[in-house]
């Protein structure tokens, strides 16, 4: 038996990925997984190699995750330029690309050649935190959504696609700027399966929002991944530039990608919400009080993971809509954590909450497992919040904040990445190589960044995110 033919017969679902690759004409398969960085990478392959690489995996150097923003190798030991391994797809990630004919994508595991977690794979790491929320019963729902600025680049300097004539939020005219982009760019989201449900003008010049339907964890980082991918080619194939940065404009409102998740019991034996409590005024369950104090707790080093960029502190101001305190409320905007309200006559299956201190820059497997481990010591501890704060953080009292156990967040990269390396429960939750690699590299782009003027940092932030 030929090779290629072994491999369709040893796994079924190698078979349908490429009977559908054929059937759409693909020829290149881009392999993707995102660094520590944020940033989306892949290395493509022949749909004649794909039968066998789909079991085999491409190979990659250790010391690729440990390239920084600006792609300089920080020396982290076990992640030399020594050594590989090997990029493994997932065959449920398989998506044929509308806006390049001819191409696909799947996503990947980073694995060792015996087929286990190298300790850097931070698509393993949630994997691994999902495993441990299952392991007490429950089970994590949640998507991003997505802000987003369009733009083109003018004399070395990047410009919102609609200045200086830029449309009010949410108005009629806004939707008719770009709005043959923001169909098409709805079109290719659905095509792979995403389900869209929001697509709105935001506040900036060239902003713009779009929501996704909540899936399991492991999905929602899949799906932000190929989201991000989808919006950046549909504008490319337009001559525009989709920013994923925090704050691509300094004098501008920045860009969120709130999480919002919501936890549940074991299908099998019911599938309940096990946040919503009708009984209990706000709805909130006592296991949901649990999780918001346990991301309360580790909040602030938990931003170095949730708004990781050099440029994603200039966002963390407070009254801003991005949240610059770890205070938590029902429909509260500015706090950190939002109770989100349900929705008439779908009380428990709208019931969520969303996490306010996040943008898209962030690596998602590592942010939403993070968050997720966080939640879960303030669970397995019994942790209690503060009171829920009834106005913005902004103008609380000293009592107000005291009985809220408000505090307030790191206003830079350094500081929050002192403080994750401080918290054991983050750290221990990463794992000694994703950790070491994460804290180095990072600290190497603040140092790069902090050394060098705003232009640079807008320059280096807007394309590669």
């Amino acid at each position: 038996m030929q090779a290629a033919e072994a491999d369709l017969e040893a796994d079924p679902r190698v078979a349908e990925v490429v009977a559908a690759a054929r059937a759409a004409d693909v020829r290149l398969v881009r392999f993707e997984y995102c660094d520590v960085s944020g940033v989306a990478h892949a290395k493509a392959i022949h749909v004649d190699q794909l039968a066998h690489k789909m079991v085999e995996g491409v190979g990659l150097t250790r010391a690729q995750m440990a390239l920084n923003l600006l792609e300089q190798v920080v020396p982290i030991e076990g992640m030399e330029p020594v050594g590989e391994i090997r990029l493994v797809p997932d065959p449920t990630t398989f998506t044929v690309l509308p806006w390049s004919p001819g191409s696909a994508s799947v996503l990947c595991d980073q694995l060792d050649h015996d087929r286990t977690d190298w300790g850097a794979c931070p698509r393993s790491f949630l994997r691994r935190v999902v495993d441990r929320a299952a392991a007490m019963g429950i089970t994590v729902q949640a998507t991003f959504e997505n802000e987003y600025y369009l733009g083109t680049e003018i004399d070395g300097r990047f410009e919102p696609v609609d200045a200086p004539t830029h449309a009010p939020v949410y108005s009629a005219i806004g939707h008719d700027h770009l709005d043959g982009l923001m169909l098409e760019t709805v079109d290719a989201l659905t095509a792979q399966g995403i389900v869209v449900e929001q697509c709105i003008n935001e506040y900036g010049p060239g902003q713009r929002e779009i929501s996704v339907r909540h899936t399991d964890a492991l999905g929602a980082a899949d799906q932000q991944l190929k989201f991000r991918d989808t919006v950046r080619g549909v504008a490319s194939r337009h001559g525009i530039l989709a920013s994923f940065a925090a704050k691509p404009y300094p004098d501008e409102i920045g860009s969120g990608a709130h999480i919002h998740f919501s936890l549940w019991g074991r299908a099998g034996e019911g599938g309940r919400s096990l946040l919503y409590d009708p009984a209990v005024p706000g709805g909130l369950s006592p296991l949901g009080r649990h999780f918001i104090a346990g991301v309360a707790e580790h909040l602030p080093a938990l931003t170095a993971l949730t708004v990781p960029s050099y440029n994603s502190f200039r966002r963390l101001v407070p009254s801003a809509w991005a949240s610059s305190t770890t205070a938590w409320g029902y429909d509260n905007r500015e706090a950190a954590l939002r109770i989100a309200s349900p929705f008439y006559r779908r009380e428990e299956a709208s019931y969520n909450i969303e996490y306010k201190v996040s943008d898209p820059s962030a690596n998602p497997y590592l942010s939403l497992g993070a968050l997720i481990s966080c939640g879960l010591d303030g669970i397995q501890r019994g942790l209690e919040p503060g009171e829920p704060s009834r106005r913005d953080p902004a103008r609380l009292s000293p009592e107000e904040r005291e009985r809220g156990k408000v505090r307030d967040l790191p206003s830079s990269m350094a500081e929050a990445l002192d403080l994750l390396e401080a918290d054991a429960v983050l750290v221990d939750a990463l794992g000694p190589l994703l950790s070491r690699c994460y804290l180095a590299v990072r600290r190497s782009e603040h140092a790069a960044f902090a050394a060098a003027d705003v232009d640079f940092e807008i320059r280096h932030h807007y394309y590669r995110f």
